[in-house]
């Protein structure tokens, strides 16, 4: 059994992004700023010519699984900050036609399946909701905050106690950019 004395991770940065660490990861681009905070404390962090290293020495299993969640963490705060994510969903309706608002850090689902009062899911983070049409286009740069805006989204409209094959309405995803 041979054992690795040291885990070595290179992240090319693009040209038009700038990477500081000092405590914290901060990433700047184009379309805005990303920040976050690493507590593992086996990890090494440095900024190298055009590159974000990362290094464990003696790695330990744990270790291993935990350089490569960080490198795919600063990966995604990269690309959040120079394309942005954008998911498409769609608002489906057979009984009642339901209507979709955004409403500060709200989104406001009402009339759906007839109900009186309506369903709210909340935006996360700077995160920007458009509803066009039958179509919601929830876009921003940090990826959590895109995806758990959307989550909150097709969670508001769950159905619970009725047959999911006879009641499809409600808003899905149906693409991710």
């Amino acid at each position: 059994m041979v054992l690795a004395a040291m885990i070595r991770e290179e992240i090319p940065i693009p040209d038009d992004v700038n990477v500081t660490i000092d405590g914290e990861v901060k990433v700047k681009g184009p379309k805005g700023e990303l920040s976050r905070k690493f507590n593992h404390s086996e990890i090494s962090m440095a900024v190298e010519d055009d590159k974000v290293v990362l290094e464990v020495k003696f790695p330990k299993k744990k270790d291993k699984a935990m350089i490569g969640t960080v490198k795919a963490h600063i990966n995604n705060m990269i690309r959040g900050v120079t394309e942005g994510f954008t998911y498409r969903m769609k608002i489906v309706y057979a009984h009642f036609p339901m209507s979709v608002k955004v409403a500060g850090d709200k989104v406001l689902i009402e009339n759906f399946l007839g109900e009186r009062h309506p369903r709210t899911a909340k935006i996360v983070g700077d995160t920007k909701v458009q509803v066009k049409g039958d179509e919601v286009e929830v876009t921003g740069i940090n990826k959590e905050h895109v995806g758990q805006t959307m989550a909150n989204l097709e969670q508001a409209t769950r159905i619970k106690g009725r047959d999911p094959r006879v009641f499809q309405d409600g808003i899905y995803l149906v693409s991710k950019e």
